[in-house]
């Protein structure tokens, strides 16, 4: 990974579908809808004064939305932030920084 740039896509873990669970409302609120289904597929992340990561996520039928969500630095308590939001992406779209 190059200093500031994003890392490979990886298929979503345990600990990335709990980030996406964390932030759903805010999605939702976003969104202006409900999900029933909101499971985390791919995602990279990028080192800043913390971690940003983008992830894929799968919201039900053939829909998609994309995620760039902000962990803070274990100094700032990790809190998590949904700095925004891509809708209407396919499970083929490519994660890209936004």
């Amino acid at each position: 990974m190059m200093c500031g740039g994003t890392g490979e896509a990886k298929a979503a873990n345990e600990d990335v579908q709990q980030i996406c669970d964390k932030v759903k409302p805010e999605a939702e609120k976003k969104a202006g809808k409900s999900f029933e289904v909101f499971t985390a597929k791919t995602f990279k992340t990028q080192v800043v004064a913390g971690t940003n990561f983008f992830i894929k996520v799968h919201v039900g039928g053939d829909e998609h939305v994309h995620l760039r969500v902000f962990q803070s630095l274990p100094h700032a308590g990790r809190t998590l932030e949904l700095s925004d939001m891509l809708e209407s992406k396919s499970h083929s779209d490519p994660i890209e920084h936004f």
